[in-house]
């Protein structure tokens, strides 16, 4: 059941930097700043997607965007109302892993009520402009609680403070903090995450009185650490628990998945959202992240998220479980091997990949690098990026792993399996020296490709330049590559 109020977005853009092209509205090849508070406004009035997420985490965090846009984009907004028809939702940093950003987590919740003031006097209604924050890798119950708790107790709780003993309150200074409560939406982003998903938002839930609860379900992460078939696999089994949770409690349960356009990290394309629907057709809003929405016509964008917004959602298919994680198990085993042997050429490439985002906050004690098992390793879309770039597309890494037996079952669940390879491995390099030969054997007898000359073309001059110590030359022939792929990363 809907709640009555707003109709939960299908469709959410996201700033996530995997695109080639530079958006014509930015005269500069890394968005930030008024670049990004434009850029939602032409998600919401030209692509239609209906909600934008804001990141607050890991760059130099705007906290008066719907300032901005409702000064800047008056009359679109007018007639799209912010967190009624249209909606902003804030991905915040989360103070038990990234302690550097910690208080910024503070500051973010502090700007919702002001937000809240702004779009009242705009609008005059009561509807709250920003409702919902999201909690990137969330493990546990007490991390999306304290949140929670931490505004209403906090944030929204100081107005009933007395000032100096007297019988001023605060709300009675300054005005009334609204909104009272908002909405928390956990992003799992791990193995152990996902895997106790219903279990986390189930603790959460209790004692909250809430209309619905939206999850978010990671893909590029969840790639990166357990390689591709592993990422597909806890997302199947994370979508299974929430959907059976949801019957459970009797509350709806809104899954949210991160896809890119890269295989590895979701393959949802303008051209390729059927697929990607018949995949998973127990997700309510897939993102549409920056590649997407700039590597290809706008016609053709908003074609693909009219049909998204459009589509009708069905229950998350069962899965069995215990199978799933032996074949997971076995693949993210094979997988690491490759990383093993392949990091340090990973490593080497990715600091020339091109940047699209301001980001702070990515090296050193500060890192935003992800480590897995002892390595370190470039985000999702640089390391896809890399791997691509030295001919070696990440979705092949460990798939050696599979038998027949896995195969057979793997293809019931995973339904575009087949068709997600071939996609990849035709921008594979079958002369590149990092090309692990089993995986390189196993894609010539699973499937029928032709491999991409141009792209292979790129990736030899690549190689070569890498093999010669002249990295440093080669970022225009990793866009050349990334454009005939029409994703970064």
């Amino acid at each position: 059941m809907m709640p009555e109020q707003i109709t939960i977005p299908k469709t959410m853009s996201t700033q996530h930097p995997d695109n080639v092209q530079i958006p014509f509205f930015s005269e500069n090849s890394c968005l930030g700043g008024e670049d990004e508070v434009l850029e939602a406004y032409y998600a919401y009035s030209h692509l239609n997607c209906r909600e934008q997420m804001w990141d607050c985490e890991g760059k130099e965090v705007d906290n008066f965007v719907v300032k901005k846009l409702l000064s800047k984009y008056g009359g679109y907004l007018s007639n799209h109302q912010l967190g009624k028809d249209i909606f902003l939702t804030l991905r915040v940093p989360n103070p038990d892993v990234e302690k550097a950003e910690a208080k910024i987590l503070l500051e973010t919740l502090e700007s919702i009520p002001r937000s809240y003031d702004v779009a009242n006097i705009f609008y005059g209604t009561e509807n709250p402009p920003i409702f919902e924050v999201i909690l990137p890798m969330t493990i546990s119950y007490e991390s999306l609680d304290n949140i929670y708790q931490y505004y209403c107790d906090f944030v929204v709780g100081k107005q009933n403070q007395r000032l100096g003993g007297r019988d001023l309150t605060v709300s009675d200074w300054i005005g009334e903090f609204k909104p009272a409560k908002i909405n928390i939406i956990p992003l799992f982003e791990n193995k152990e995450g996902m895997l106790n998903s219903d279990r986390i938002v189930a603790k959460y839930l209790e004692n909250k009185n809430l209309d619905y609860q939206r999850v978010f379900l990671a893909r590029s992460d969840p790639a990166i650490n357990y390689g591709n078939v592993g990422a597909v696999l806890l997302n199947k089994i994370a979508l299974m628990k929430l959907s059976n949770l949801s019957d459970k409690k009797e509350i709806p349960i809104y899954p949210i998945l991160g896809v890119g356009s890269a295989p590895f990290r979701g393959n949802l394309r303008p051209d390729n959202t059927e697929r990607v629907m018949k995949e998973y057709p127990g997700v309510w809003t897939f993102t549409i992240q920056s590649a997407f929405k700039y590597d290809y016509p706008p016609d053709m964008v908003c074609d693909a998220v009219k049909r998204l917004e459009n589509r009708e959602v069905f229950k998350a298919p069962d899965v069995d479980e215990k199978r799933c994680l032996l074949i997971f198990e076995k693949c993210s085993k094979e997988y690491h091997k490759r990383l093993s042997e392949l990091s340090p050429a990973i490593n080497k490439i990715s600091g020339f990949v091109p940047k699209r985002r301001m980001r702070k906050l990515h090296i050193g004690l500060f890192g935003y690098s992800r480590s897995h098992e002892g390595l370190n390793l470039p985000r999702a879309i640089t390391f896809t990026a890399a791997c691509y770039s030295l001919g070696v597309p990440p979705e092949i890494l460990g798939i050696s792993a599979l038998n027949d037996h896995d195969l057979d079952y793997l293809r019931n669940i995973y339904v575009n399996f087949d068709a997600d390879l071939i996609d990849s491995i035709r921008y594979m390099n079958p002369d590149s020296p990092y090309l692990p030969p089993a995986d390189l054997e196993f894609a010539k007898e699973n499937c029928d490709f032709e491999i991409n000359t141009v792209h292979k073309k790129s990736t030899d001059d690549i190689i070569r330049l890498s093999g010669e110590n002249r990295t440093d030359e080669a970022g225009s022939y990793i866009l050349k590559a990334a454009s005939e792929r029409k994703f970064l990363g």
